[in-house]
């Protein structure tokens, strides 16, 4: 069996902070990408019991997403718009700097009671680095430089007169002040690669895997566990998920058959070239999107694989078995953001943490 965990299972949502919503698909999305929307949006979430947002990281328009603003100075008009929801902002080795994320971030952080924290994106569109003039890297020499930019920022982050000679990056007795306060600003990663379960299980606070099922989830869960242990490290899950809830199971897989059948062919193939192209870079063939089919690609990290489709008590259900497989959080997407994560709050959490309060009932008297 996965790890146990006792704590309660955290949630987290998808910022759009891009255009074009969360499905590449033609049905309508009451979603906007603008600042008025996401500020209401992060207030909705954090009444509703969210944890956590996940702030985007794009430069070029594609696949649905013709604008998009900049993660890091969006997630901090977020933070300033709540009191309590933590906010993730995607940074994206290459064009960005150890040096100038470890100042960004200590600065946010300090302004913020600590409530930012990172999400590091070691790989993503070919395309994108070619139009802004950055290097691509082969897949694991990819997540070799995020695992000296984990190391960079954390060094800065504590270290006086911080030294470090990698193949990507030097500092020379480098010294920030001030430095974020404690605890230090929490770092997530992205993959399902060797590579990228290899590098959580050493330096990672947490590691984010595509849309799955609770026995494929388990599987990665026990590797990165046990590959952590053996480094005594610990690092927590993250699973993604696009949910769709609804009064009746009916209601939901005709909303899933919808999306799917209003798909745009075209940008969701050209979405999963570059994707796949990516997952299947690794040695083993096992990244993310690697073996993902159109249905899946639809929703841009698996979502739908997740099966978070169904009644509030269905969906509660799926989480819990998620959480049972190793899950510690739960990164959701919708495709009506501030109608449904309000929803959600209401209608789905209450059910999760009362199944959560069944089992550890269930443990303690078994005991």
């Amino acid at each position: 069996m996965a790890h146990a965990e006792t704590d309660a299972i955290k949630f987290a949502y998808w910022v759009p902070n891009v255009s074009g919503g969360l499905v590449i698909s033609n049905i309508e999305q009451r979603t906007n990408h603008s600042a008025e929307y996401n500020r209401k949006l992060a207030q909705i979430a954090e009444k509703a019991g969210f944890d956590y947002a996940l702030s985007q990281i794009r430069f070029t328009a594609g696949y649905g997403a013709d604008e998009q603003h900049e993660s890091v100075a969006f997630s901090h008009d977020l933070l300033a718009a709540t009191t309590t929801l933590k906010v993730i902002a995607a940074i994206l080795p290459g064009p960005w700097n150890p040096a100038l994320a470890a100042k960004q971030i200590a600065t946010i952080s300090y302004l913020t009671n600590g409530r930012v924290a990172i999400n590091l994106v070691s790989g993503w569109f070919r395309g994108e680095f070619h139009a802004i003039g950055e290097h691509w890297l082969d897949h694991d020499e990819r997540y070799r430089r995020s695992e000296e930019f984990i190391r960079s920022l954390r060094g800065i982050w504590t270290q006086d007169s911080f030294t470090f000679r990698g193949d990507f990056y030097r500092f020379n007795e480098y010294s920030l002040k001030p430095k974020p306060p404690h605890p230090l600003p929490e770092i997530f990663q992205g993959g399902s690669s060797r590579a990228a379960r290899d590098m959580a299980s050493r330096v990672s606070d947490w590691y984010f895997t595509n849309g799955n099922t609770p026995t494929e989830i388990a599987k990665q869960v026990d590797d990165i566990q046990a590959k952590a242990k053996a480094n005594n490290h610990s690092v927590k899950v993250g699973v993604n998920a696009f949910a769709i809830v609804r009064e009746t199971e009916d209601e939901a897989k005709a909303v899933l058959a919808e999306i799917i059948a209003k798909a745009n062919p075209e940008a969701v193939n050209a979405f999963g070239h570059e994707v796949k192209n990516a997952g299947k870079a690794s040695p083993e063939g096992e990244g993310n999107w690697a073996k993902s089919s159109f249905d899946d690609l639809v929703q841009y990290n698996d979502g739908f694989r997740s099966n978070l489709i169904g009644t509030p008590r269905q969906v509660a259900e799926r989480i819990v078995d998620l959480k049972r497989a190793g899950a510690d959080l739960i990164l959701l997407g919708f495709l009506h953001f501030q109608e449904e994560v309000e929803y959600f709050g209401k209608h789905v959490i209450p059910l999760v943490r009362e199944l959560e309060d069944s089992e550890a009932a269930a443990s303690l008297a078994a005991e």
